[in-house]
């Protein structure tokens, strides 16, 4: 199979599959809520609209957030602008109660500037909102005290899909790879800002708006040179379409890991007998494989043994949807020395020797996450000794603990992730890859 048809597979699979399921739960809280604020009867359709990654159709296959704002009459506006105490906290709790009589088994809460209703397999937020003359919505903020805020996600939608009209359905299959880069990697990066700065890449790159899949192997280079060129400490950027301020994410963590994809992918060409497996390190399982002849080369020139693939994907288990942040680190151990971290062995270009004890640990993570969570991590090791030893691992496993202890035992490589996952869906994660010495020995 060509690179091409390996480009279009990818796009392909990242397709959403529960969109309609989707809009049949939003045609639902449409009828609810024109019932109660507009006394309409079984009107599925008026006063609300699907926004978010969703409405401007960059979602891709997993996604776990529907964004909706619904416009309320001007007369609520009136009666809570005029509340006594949080009036905006009490137009929240109001739609969240009207909500409860068509949803009244489930978890639901109004909190900040939105209605949460949690699904089973996804999560609608809802904003209450009023329609302005300039078709921006103006909406609450219960937090100090309660005030209203402006929004304006109309135009963006507008501006998304005739983007991808005029660019041959680009724009959306790039901020579709973005989105899969981002969940493989495991960081957070926010919607809007991937489809903004996937806009302002087209219009950087105009060589790139209407090309086919077979320059697409140049084009994702561009691609991550352009992010990786972006001031790390700009604080926000213009929005496509209404030019609002859409904020930084994680104090600029997508440039750097752009850096890094840059780096593993700017010399490679479609001959390049690694190349699906370097695009699926960046991408996820999503990315064709490619069959090779691994197996037999490995017994001819390496008289390697037999040996069991027991990795697993993220991406197999749950639905994979990097909202928040996570970091883990890893206390180096041996007896008689100093203990250090991974990270100052890791920035201090050093190496790990053999027979340390290592402990792996959560050092940061997302205090927006809300409710109970598990704790998932994966153990994996490579090279010719793993697999030799048949010990290659890299099962996902529950632990729900913070820490996990290995040890540098035999020759090879190998890293370590771990996943939050929250109602099914895998939220956050991060990996860190183990430094190799002259000796390349790993965890046993």
């Amino acid at each position: 199979m060509s690179l091409k048809n390996d480009f279009k597979t990818f796009i392909n699979n990242l397709e959403p599959t529960n969109i309609s399921d989707m809009e049949t739960t939003v045609g639902e809280i449409a009828k609810k809520l024109n019932n109660y604020y507009y006394d309409l009867t079984g009107d599925t359709s008026s006063h609300i609209y699907i926004v978010g990654s969703v409405g401007r159709t960059t979602a891709i296959k997993g996604v776990s957030d529907l964004d909706i704002l619904f416009d309320l009459p001007n007369s609520k506006y009136k009666q809570y602008d005029d509340y006594e105490g949080n009036g905006q906290s009490a137009l929240l709790q109001e739609v969240k109660n009207v909500l409860k009589g068509r949803y009244p088994n489930t978890d639901m809460s109004g909190d900040g500037q939105v209605v949460v209703i949690k699904f089973s397999n996804y999560t609608v937020e809802l904003v209450p909102g009023f329609k302005q003359s300039d078709d921006r919505f103006k909406y609450p903020d219960t937090n100090d005290g309660g005030k209203w805020k402006f929004t304006d996600p109309l135009p963006e939608i507008d501006e998304s899909k005739t983007t991808a009209d005029d660019t041959d359905g680009n724009f959306r299959y790039i901020a579709n790879m973005l989105r899969s880069w981002k969940n493989k990697q495991g960081f957070k990066f926010g919607g809007l800002l991937i489809d903004t700065l996937t806009y302002n890449f087209l219009n950087n790159n105009v060589e790139y708006r209407n090309v086919g899949f077979d320059s697409y192997l140049d084009m994702t280079k561009e691609l991550f040179k352009y992010l990786k060129d972006l001031n790390k400490d700009q604080s926000y950027w213009y929005a496509l379409g209404s030019n609002q301020q859409v904020y930084n994410c994680d104090n600029g963590k997508f440039i750097t890991k752009a850096k890094n994809a840059y780096k593993k992918i700017e010399n490679l060409t479609e001959e390049s007998s690694n190349i699906n497996k370097e695009l699926r390190k960046l991408f996820g399982s999503k990315f064709p494989k490619k069959a090779t002849t691994e197996a037999r080369a490995s017994y001819s020139y390496n008289f390697s043994k037999s040996y069991s693939d027991t990795e697993q994907f993220i991406e197999d288990m749950f639905q994979v949807d990097i909202r928040y942040s996570l970091n883990i680190d890893c206390k180096v151990t041996q007896d008689g020395f100093t203990p250090k971290f991974l990270s100052y062995i890791l920035r201090n270009n050093m190496y790990l020797q053999p027979k340390k004890s290592l402990e792996f640990f959560i050092t940061d993570i997302d205090n927006q996450i809300k409710g109970k969570y598990d704790i998932y991590w994966k153990v994996k090791n490579e090279g010719q000794v793993a697999k030799n030893r048949n010990c290659i691992r890299g099962q996902i496993k529950k632990y729900n603990t913070v820490k996990l202890h290995e040890s540098t035992d035999f020759k090879g490589e190998h890293y370590v992730e771990c996943y939050i996952v929250q109602n099914g869906i895998c939220i956050a994660m991060d990996r860190l890859d183990v430094p190799i010495s002259n000796y390349k020995y790993i965890m046993g």
